[in-house]
């Protein structure tokens, strides 16, 4: 007797002969490649038991209608806090209805899109909603992004309607979408009518379109539905999301970490504590997890590792920590564990295709030093298959590539259907032919308690900071520059295991090339996450055998000042020389002059965290991260920290660090000589 898979197969195959023979033939393509495979017994419990994921979650209902319904039980609990303004869940549905009523006058509806250009705000989330009642789909324009890709964006989508604030009006480039400004216009749309508006919207409708790195050097958009976040946030069990919770929103809303963070929030009733729209310090991020009692966070895990590193006390108050977007340190998630009590930690792993999380692991003491991480399992709802090139499964401990299916997968991408049909594959372990999977790209390999290890990535993609990102894109904007020749990006692993973007520059011939030049040129390009740290300049590439580019082989930077237009002007004074001295140790530069600006010089804004940190463990000085973009060389700094008087260091700690920075570098040069004598 056939079990119930090989008659599942049987069947399929009927189908996928009768109905899809004529679409195979259009396209020269063979029907056996398609088949279900008959699988030995092993790989049915593989594949079922361990995607046996399902709950009873509202499949069929919509972001705003769960909201609505969360609005009845408790109307008068606190929804929103944002500075020393809060909304409760009545304010905060009436006004997202009198938008919704202004944004249906103007023709949104049903699948259309809205663009939404906001700093981090109430009228933020306000706008997030109000679209999504009036029946349409919100498009995350960040406004941090250069305008080139914000034209990008705005013509891919084609937005007739544009979200935004007075204040970034200036900075949005050309386009032809009828612009609202919340902040001046809220007189006109607070007219409208308070109560819920009645849509045709279903599950299956688009909720957001949100970009992500293109590997043709083109960002492409990922169409979310709504079903994808319901299925996110409701009667899951990766997280404890319920009424009880207190959540920071401090994820951008073009990163879908924010979908957690909003719609797992507010779709159980809990309370979401919007971060001001800037860079946190360390200590801001601090004050503010105690100052609300947040009980859930999300982290990048870089900015994880930077806080277990320098401000770990900070966490100590939180009930969860979700932290992911790339591969967790083993020590610092044992430090975690040691120092952080009744803090459930979770590894989160997902691509924007699959709505933000895909696996979930919990992570429990004690950790061996040796091992990875794990991603862990499937959350509820969610498949994850790991497949071989022939997409048939791997056996326990053998590697493969991570495939997902469930309620999580997005349409496609916007305007592409030919990625789409590469990329969203015919699910060939269903009976049902209109399932896909997401091919992720992913290399992965099951451990023999049925979690799942992260492997690596099988194509030129990498994670810097939560963001993912194609280095070929990198590389094509870069390659746009008149000075450049030739071009290489990798992402490479530093010294405390961060990744960090670097390029290798090949100038043209007596070309005026320099590092600022260059950089300044990407500014306009590419947004901050996926600008290189360090450029390295060659006389030419290292190739291979076969005359492909030899990566192996590509220097790691060195700690010399890179080329920059201005000329090296040491520091004068003693604020100066020990300004100097923790970016050089935080940028691993030798020199850094009192002119360099620090991105120039490859500061990201972790390490303007680690430098507001540093400042502040040494000196004292509360420093926050917003001044150190503000004034971004030593010579501005050191000025601004004199004209403040509550900032000025004392002479002795000024001189004690000068005393440890000598000593430091004292023992970097023993240490290089002795490896040379070696």
């Amino acid at each position: 007797m056939k079990s119930i898979t090989d008659s599942l197969a049987q069947n399929k195959n009927k189908l996928l002969a009768t109905e899809c023979q004529p679409l195979l033939s259009e396209n020269n393509l063979e029907l056996d490649n398609f088949k279900l495979p008959i699988l030995k017994e092993s790989e049915k419990y593989l594949l079922n038991e361990w995607n046996n994921t399902q709950t009873n979650y509202p499949q069929q209902g919509c972001i705003h209608q769960l909201f609505e319904a969360q609005v009845e039980k408790t109307p008068d609990a606190v929804a929103l806090i944002f500075n020393n303004q809060h909304l409760t869940y009545r304010d905060l549905n009436s006004r997202a209805n009198q938008l919704a009523q202004h944004l249906q006058s103007l023709g949104v509806g049903t699948e259309i899109l809205v663009g939404i250009c906001i700093e981090r705000s109430l009228e933020m989330v306000i706008a997030l909603l109000a679209i999504l009642k009036a029946g349409g789909a919100y498009v995350p324009l960040d406004p941090g992004y250069p305008q080139e890709r914000l034209a990008f964006m705005l013509s891919d989508t084609q937005v007739s309607i544009l979200l935004t604030q007075k204040e970034l009006v200036a900075k949005l480039p050309t386009h032809t979408a009828f612009v609202i400004c919340l902040d001046t216009d809220w007189n006109t749309i607070a007219q409208n009518k308070k109560e819920n508006l009645s849509t045709s919207v279903t599950a299956d409708n688009l909720a957001y379109v949100m970009y992500t790195s293109g590997s043709t050097g083109t960002p492409k958009g990922v169409s979310v539905i709504h079903r994808g976040v319901v299925r996110l946030v409701k009667e899951t069990n990766y997280a404890h999301l319920t009424a009880e919770e207190i959540i920071l929103q401090l994820a951008p809303i073009s990163f879908d970490a924010s979908t957690f963070e909003i719609w797992g929030c507010l779709l159980n009733g809990g309370q979401l504590i919007i971060y001001p729209p800037h860079t946190p310090s360390l200590e801001e991020l601090g004050q503010i997890i105690q100052q609300y009692q947040v009980t859930t966070l999300w982290l990048t895990a870089g900015l994880f590792h930077l806080i277990v590193d320098e401000k770990i006390d900070a966490l100590k108050s939180l009930r969860q920590l979700l932290a992911g977007g790339d591969v967790l340190s083993v020590p610092h998630v044992q430090k975690f564990l040691q120092t952080v009590d009744n803090c459930q930690l979770i590894n989160g792993y997902g691509p924007t295709e699959n709505t933000t999380f895909t696996c979930c692991h919990p992570i429990t003491a004690p950790l061996q030093s040796d091992v990875s991480i794990p991603i862990g399992r499937p959350i509820a709802n969610t498949q994850v298959y790991i497949l071989d090139k022939n997409l048939q499964p791997v056996s326990i401990g053998e590697a493969g590539e991570l495939y997902i299916g469930g309620d999580g997968l997005a349409r496609g991408y916007l305007n592409r259907p030919d990625l789409t049909a590469e990329k969203f594959i015919f699910h060939s372990f269903d009976s049902n032919l209109e399932t896909r999977l997401y091919k992720t790209g992913d290399l992965a390999r099951y451990l023999p308690d049925g979690k799942i290890e992260f492997l690596g990535r099988i194509d030129n993609q990498v994670k810097i900071r939560g963001f993912r990102i194609e280095l070929g894109e990198i590389e094509r904007e870069i390659a746009q520059h008149p000075d450049v020749r030739e071009i290489v990006v990798l992402a490479r692993q530093d010294e405390t295991g961060e990744k960090q973007l670097t390029a290798y520059i090949v100038p043209q011939y007596n070309s005026g090339y320099t590092h600022n030049k260059l950089r300044g040129f990407l500014q306009q390009r590419l947004p901050n996450y996926m600008m290189p740290s360090a450029f390295v300049m060659l006389e030419s590439l290292p190739l291979t055998a076969n005359g492909k580019v030899d990566r192996h082989k590509l220097p790691a930077p060195s700690r010399e000042r890179p080329q920059l237009e201005q000329a090296y002007i040491a520091p004068q004074t003693d604020l100066e020389r020990l300004l100097a001295g923790i970016l050089s140790e935080l940028l691993k530069i030798d020199r850094v002059g009192i002119d360099d600006n620090f991105f120039d010089l490859g500061a990201t804004s972790i390490s303007i965290l680690q430098v507001a940190a540093r400042v502040q463990q040494e000196l004292g000085i509360d420093l926050s991260a917003v001044k150190l973009f503000q004034y971004s060389t030593i010579g501005s700094l050191a000025n601004y920290l004199h004209s403040n008087q509550n900032s000025q260091p004392s002479s002795d700690k000024l001189q004690n660090r000068a005393q440890r920075q000598q000593a430091a570098r004292t023992r970097r040069r023993n240490h290089q000589q002795g490896v040379k004598q070696w």
